[in-house]
């Protein structure tokens, strides 16, 4: 694992912890990860950072024109993990079950996020 890893995957639930949508909780659709020396990890988030995007018509994609509203990128600092058991906001630690498996726990009430 790279150094610029998130431990957020997709299909996480998150809770934005920070800039103009602070408090809105969303499914991660998509991660974007880092590349050394370029930007950091980013993540788009379903219904949070909602930009509006001029788009022109392409009928060989079946493209409508006009303005498109869809879900920008998220910078992965900006937001924190809900736990899927206690449902409270927080950290993702790892630890090593007895069948071999690594898996992601809950800080607070130390379940295991991985279904």
């Amino acid at each position: 694992m790279s150094r610029l890893a998130t431990p957020l995957r997709k299909n996480d639930n998150v809770l934005v912890i920070t800039g103009k949508d602070r408090g809105k909780r969303g499914r991660v659709l998509k991660v974007l990860p880092g590349e050394p020396g370029k930007t950091k990890t980013r993540l788009i988030i379903e219904g949070v950072n909602m930009i509006k995007r001029h788009t022109k018509p392409n009928p060989g994609k079946n493209i409508k024109g006009g303005i498109v509203e869809r879900e920008a990128s998220l910078h992965a600092s900006n937001v924190q993990l809900v736990c899927p058991e206690c449902g409270a906001q927080t950290r993702i630690g790892h630890k090593t079950l007895g069948d071999g498996r690594k898996v992601r726990i809950c800080r607070k009430c130390e379940g295991v996020v991985d279904k």
